[in-house]
């Protein structure tokens, strides 16, 4: 055991606290300012976790298969960047892009036409809040049955998983605009197709891009799960079930790290087009 190491970190984390602490208590007219400081804060507590990480790996001597240090994993990813590379492109730019489209577009299309037809309404959401609730472990072994072992068996996994939350927000969005506003497209002869993309939908958006939120995280952890049942010799899943097997827990860590990249600037993306598209709402009001 370093003690030495053990200190630092610990001074290290308490005077990060303290700045931390500071930062948060300002609140500068500037917008600018405002916006740097909002920025600063999550950057310097990431930092401070991975600091805290590096330090408590080495000062406690932790063996590399149970908790490799931040600066093991990295070096691992500046030696694997074409394995990697391979890896991510089968996986998320093949088949969570392709199930996320038509997963999300299908259950769009689906809300509407729920929307129209009242009856479906009683019948559909039921069943898919049980279809919602089936476990991936069982749905990827059958839809690697029905599609092979190459990418569109996951891209079903991941329509199986965020046709359903785009469904159900969608049609709870549609309902989000009052009967005040209803009554008055109606006293302008607006038609159900004029109300819908003139009012309803725009009031659906909040809903519609928490669908799409949700689905981005949802599509990646789906897409890497199935590929535990049988895929081709390249993609995360594939490459982290095989790595543990080999012990190589460094390398799984880089393939977190790309999984948690991705989707996290993903979510990024979705969320400053929901800012844009939703700037009215009272949320993003100053």
């Amino acid at each position: 055991m370093n003690y030495s190491i053990i200190i630092s970190v610990a001074l290290f984390w308490m005077v990060a606290w303290f700045i931390n602490t500071r930062l948060a208590e300002l609140s500068p007219k500037n917008v600018i300012a405002a916006r740097a400081i909002n920025l600063l804060i999550p950057l310097l507590f990431g930092v401070t976790l991975i600091v805290i990480w590096e330090g408590l790996a080495k000062g406690f001597e932790i063996p590399g298969v149970l908790l490799p240090a931040p600066s093991v994993i990295w070096a691992r990813i500046t030696a694997s960047t074409d394995i990697l590379w391979a890896d991510f492109y089968q996986t998320f730019l093949k088949a969570v892009l392709a199930g996320y489209v038509m997963g999300c577009g299908f259950g769009f299309a689906t809300a509407i036409i729920v929307d129209r037809v009242p009856f479906l309404r009683k019948g559909l959401l039921p069943v898919g809040n049980l279809v919602a609730a089936l476990p991936i472990v069982g749905i990827a072994p059958i839809m690697v049955m029905w599609f092979g072992f190459d990418w569109p068996s996951k891209a079903a996994v991941v329509v199986v998983m965020t046709f359903f939350p785009m469904l159900v927000n969608t049609v709870a969005g549609l309902e989000a605009s009052n009967a005040m506003e209803r009554d008055l497209m109606r006293t302008y002869a607006a038609n159900y197709w004029q109300t819908l993309l003139k009012l309803r939908l725009p009031a659906a958006m909040p809903f519609i891009f928490n669908a799409l939120k949700i689905n981005s995280t949802l599509a990646l952890i789906g897409a890497i799960v199935a590929e535990f049942f049988g895929t081709p010799i390249v993609g995360m899943g594939f490459r982290i079930s095989t790595e543990v097997g080999r012990m190589n827990i460094d390398m799984v860590w880089a393939e977190i790290f790309v999984a948690a990249l991705a989707g996290s600037l993903s979510y990024g993306l979705i969320a400053l087009l929901e800012r844009a598209v939703t700037f009215w709402h009272p949320s993003y009001r100053n």
